[in-house]
């Protein structure tokens, strides 16, 4: 479809933070640091990780606790250096398959939920079945990149 794309996600680990009780741009704040600072070192092999994309976030309606996470690069996939922070965890995603909506700029919060509104009112009307009390939020860029940005909301397909 124009609007959205289905996508196959393969098992894959991620490494992972909780963040609770702040708002979702505070959370993403906090919870970036804690997943830059493993991959800058903060694991029990004290090596440097390469930063990937996407930077995921958990959404869960009427929950003020949000999951942020990165995924782990191919060449440490079998075997994660465990984070030294109790707080950062290695997680395995499952395999799924994912509606996914893309769009550019800077995404805010607010941005996030209208993308995710429009996406799930799409689904829906297009009779799709998917999991509707969560959404993840998905940023691939730096901060410092001004043009051509990405961004994406993910859905799982039920």
């Amino acid at each position: 479809a124009k609007d959205y794309e289905l996508r196959q996600y393969e098992t894959a680990k991620w490494v992972s933070t909780v963040i609770r009780g702040e708002t979702q741009k505070e959370a993403m704040r906090q919870g970036f640091w804690k997943l830059f600072h493993y991959i800058q070192g903060k694991n029990e092999k004290e090596i440097k990780i390469d930063m990937t994309v996407p930077v995921t976030c958990l959404v869960k309606s009427g929950c003020a606790d949000f999951k942020i996470s990165f995924f782990v690069p191919f060449e440490h996939q079998d075997c994660p250096p465990q984070p030294t922070d109790s707080d950062v965890f290695i997680e395995e995603r499952k395999a799924a398959a994912l509606f996914v909506r893309s769009f550019g700029g800077f995404a805010s919060p607010e941005k996030y939920a209208e993308e995710a509104e429009a996406l799930a009112r799409t689904l829906r009307n297009r009779g799709q079945s998917f999991h509707e009390d969560f959404f993840y939020t998905a940023g691939y860029d730096s901060p410092f990149k001004l043009f051509n940005r990405h961004n994406e909301v993910w859905y799982f397909k039920k």
